[in-house]
């Protein structure tokens, strides 16, 4: 996986003095009028003329959707705050991706499309309005940030707030950078869907569902599109999903995910996993190549792997029939992890007829109230798992080969109701 570093072309612009106050084009940051088309003149003007730094000043600036174009840098200075209005119509309707399809949505707050070279930097925030988060009909409301089919994205070291729906949503984009950048969520906080080469570095994310999703589009229509969300790294992260999971992988996978690595990130949910990989029979597509080392997890459970029946059924499915409908899994490692909390592993939710290839677990150490549960998986290695505090067996296992699984006692699935 190689690193990812923003092209000096990007920042070039804004170091020869190309800098466009949104004041000077005649916002007012009273928090009160809306400051929508002050700050698309400043946006367009900076675009049009090669790119460089698009300056908003302290100041609350109520704003519908505005687009970013190419080359430019959207800079919030300190107490600057970008505040979406209530007004649905504000936000245009465009195509977008919602739950792994292309349909009519509203636009995000901040959106670029099919532009490259661009940033948002902080110090300063962005609030998502909740009055706009959930839409009309079966329309998809706005998000705060949504960039779509852009090269060279970089957002840094500022404040988002959401309340509804997801908060930011990078879709089809390549070499993305997400750094210390805060979110506060009432849904998902990062949305990665479709994308290549994304490095999401030292965030703190408190969301109400997944904190990170990785997605790839779901049933037929994923899966013909065959677009993945590959080479991921998150790292010193802290992560806190109050739903589902604090790194969710799936359960929009038929494209694939490939490549994600997790590393010095901590925790501290509660009631949810820390990684979910998560897709059902019917959605196809291979999510292979997944890792996680040093990781703290406080609260919550640490891994559960469900190949079978998991992820959002809110809307029907498009399934993708016989065997190739079964979803691939292979290749996880996880090491290094310290735990004080619930359920360590589980893993029992593999489909027979496509058995999960490889699953490392080692240097797992601390208290969790039960043990690993594993089945239907091939290539097992288990090595200086040292925890304390459960009840039941350390190990339950169906189906399983591999090493380290003396003691192993048969996993018995629960009854159904």
């Amino acid at each position: 996986m190689r690193c990812l570093l923003l092209p000096c072309c990007l920042f070039a612009s804004a170091a020869m003095g190309a800098s466009y106050n949104i004041r000077d084009f005649g916002a007012t940051g009273d928090g009160a009028t809306k400051d929508t088309v002050a700050v698309q003149k400043a946006l367009d003007a900076c675009a049009v003329h090669g790119g460089g730094d698009v300056i908003v000043p302290a100041g609350r600036y109520l704003i519908g959707s505005v687009q970013i174009g190419t080359q430019t840098v959207l800079h919030l200075e300190k107490d600057a705050i970008l505040a979406g209005t209530p007004d649905l119509a504000d936000y245009p309707l465009v195509d977008i991706r919602w739950e792994g399809r292309w349909q009519p949505g509203n636009r995000g707050l901040i959106y670029a499309a099919n532009v490259d070279h661009t940033a948002i930097v902080g110090p300063g925030r962005i609030e998502g309005n909740p009055a706009v988060a959930f839409g009309r009909g079966e329309k998809r409301g706005a998000v705060v940030l949504e960039a779509v089919s852009c090269q060279d994205l970089r957002w840094e070291g500022f404040t988002v707030t959401q309340g509804g729906t997801w908060a930011t949503h990078p879709t089809y984009c390549t070499d993305v950078v997400i750094q210390g950048v805060t979110i506060t969520s009432g849904r998902d906080g990062i949305d990665i869907d479709s994308c290549r080469n994304v490095r999401i570095d030292g965030c703190t994310i408190d969301s109400g569902d997944d904190s990170i999703s990785l997605k790839s589009g779901r049933g037929l229509n994923g899966a013909r599109i065959g677009r993945p969300t590959e080479d991921v790294v998150i790292t010193h992260c802290t992560l806190r999903g109050r739903t589902f999971a604090c790194v969710g992988i799936g359960s929009e996978t038929s494209g694939g995910i490939r490549n994600v690595r997790i590393e010095h990130t901590r925790f501290t949910h509660s009631g949810t996993h820390a990684i979910y990989i998560k897709t059902r029979i019917g959605r196809a597509g291979t999510i292979e190549n997944i890792s996680g080392d040093d990781l703290d997890v406080e609260d919550g459970g640490f891994l559960r792997i469900n190949l079978t029946v998991g992820g959002n059924q809110s809307t029907p499915d498009d399934n993708v029939d016989g065997d190739i409908g079964y979803p691939v899994g292979r290749n996880y490692a996880f090491t290094n992890i310290r735990l004080h909390g619930k359920a360590l592993v589980d893993a029992t939710q593999v489909a027979a007829e496509k058995p999960l290839e490889g699953l490392v677990l080692a240097h797992l150490s601390g208290t969790c109230t039960s043990g690993i549960k594993i089945a239907n998986t091939r290539g097992v290695e288990l090595r200086d798992i040292n925890v304390t505090g459960f009840t039941g067996p350390l190990l339950a296992t169906d189906h399983v080969t591999g090493t380290g699984l003396e003691g192993a006692v048969p996993y018995e699935p629960p009854a159904k109701k």
